[in-house]
């Protein structure tokens, strides 16, 4: 976040992502030290570094770092994160371009384009090579993992535009294959429904009007859903192995697809366990 930024922004906002720079370090420390530790317990740092590089892919992790969504409005995006649903701004970077930066994103696209003999833009291949088109980031940190917003744009776009390079994609059904959605979890003493009826109303006054929850009944028009009784939002599950999962599909501003989960009862014994034995398991080893 440049200088600038931080003078706009209001005191008490300002501190929260002090705050959260802070958390970050210290969390960087704490990894740090953490691999110090093992090295030293471990009899050696070349031989733990040497097993941890033999070891299966899966305890080279350290979990979900992120999530990356590449909007249209970045401004718009960033708002309903941070303002509307509380995540704290980590950083921004933007106008990337340059050869290192196209081959590392786009070399896949680039070789598909050549296989089918077409411009790459046609496919929605930006020009970060040459410039012609810019990228632009920004990282919102939420209690447990990361989203990353990203913007493809023009280069005579400014930063943080409405107008991204390439056009959305006009269906956004989670049936397609490849679609992806980002869940957050509820906490479990919140009133799902009543949670679900602020986000609606919290959008639609700040004019982000894609943002819409599904409803458990049918409906055949916007007016139907928007007259549905709150009680007709959440799904409760009660079927095992998922009794205690309760769920909400909504899209976000940009389309995107969006989860509210609240994990109770038997569902959120399942994964805790789960959480336990792999915990358990990467310990032992």
């Amino acid at each position: 976040m440049s200088k600038t930024d931080d003078h706009t922004i209001d005191p008490a906002r300002r501190d929260m992502l002090r705050m959260a720079g802070a958390a970050v370090m210290a969390g960087t420390a704490v990894v740090a030290s953490g691999g110090a530790i093992a090295s030293t317990t471990g009899g050696g740092g070349a031989s733990v570094a040497m097993a941890r590089n033999t070891s299966p892919l899966g305890l080279r992790l350290q979990g979900v770092q992120h999530f990356g969504l590449t909007v249209q409005n970045m401004e718009r995006a960033y708002e309903f994160y941070t303002e509307v649903l509380g995540g704290t701004e980590v950083f921004r970077h933007g106008d990337f371009q340059g050869d290192t930066v196209h081959n590392t994103l786009l070399a896949d696209q680039d070789i598909l384009a050549n296989e089918l003999g077409v411009n790459p833009r046609t496919i929605g291949v930006p020009d970060l090579r040459g410039g012609a088109q810019r990228l632009d980031v920004r990282f919102i940190q939420f209690d447990n993992v990361v989203i990353e917003l990203l913007q493809y744009r023009d280069a005579d776009q400014p930063m943080g535009g409405p107008k991204a390079f390439a056009e959305p994609v006009a269906h956004m059904s989670p049936a397609f294959p490849r679609m992806m959605h980002i869940c957050f979890h509820v906490a479990d003493d919140v009133d799902f429904n009543q949670f679900i009826a602020d986000l609606e109303a919290e959008s639609a006054r700040r004019g982000m009007t894609q943002v819409r929850a599904n409803r458990i009944i049918r409906v055949n028009t916007e007016a139907e859903r928007r007259a549905a009784p709150q009680n007709s939002y959440t799904n409760k599950v009660t079927v095992p192995p998922s009794d205690g999962w309760e769920l909400i599909y909504c899209k976000g501003p940009e389309g995107e697809q969006l989860e509210f989960v609240k994990a109770l009862g038997p569902v959120k014994q399942r994964f805790a366990a789960t959480l336990a034995k792999r915990q358990q398991a990467r310990a032992g080893r």
